[in-house]
């Protein structure tokens, strides 16, 4: 049995998606960009400013969810240019420091909207 995952914490889907996707003890988060959830505009700044706002979209479904970052065992990264890895990862370790999910991070030609980030992720309770 599959429950969709919607919250109005995260933006909508761009595309024919649903944010999340429940399937027995499992969630998968689909790839979040930094868009702001109330008016569904890219925020503005830099790499820090983007990842905080694509990796605070994705805690929104997992928690909407009924799940934890704790239950983080798998993120997928994308970024524009991956000359902002340190950065990128600095964010991030504020969300997943002591979690450490598994994770690949690579350089894409170009995301939705032209962010610079998006992040996936798949989670498991218990």
């Amino acid at each position: 049995m599959r429950k969709l995952i919607y919250t109005d914490r995260a933006p909508k889907a761009v595309g024919p998606y649903a944010p999340g996707v429940v399937s027995g003890d499992l969630l998968f988060v689909s790839g979040q960009i930094p868009l702001d959830p109330a008016s569904g505009v890219l925020v503005g700044g830099d790499i820090k400013a983007q990842t905080r706002r694509a990796l605070e979209n994705v805690t929104a479904v997992i928690e909407a969810a009924g799940f934890k970052v704790a239950d983080t065992v798998k993120c997928s990264c994308f970024l524009a240019d991956l000359g902002h890895f340190a950065d990128f990862n600095a964010v991030y370790a504020e969300f997943f420091g002591e979690v450490l999910p598994a994770r690949e991070t690579v350089q894409v030609g170009r995301l939705p909207r032209d962010a610079l980030v998006e992040v996936s992720a798949v989670c498991r309770k218990g």
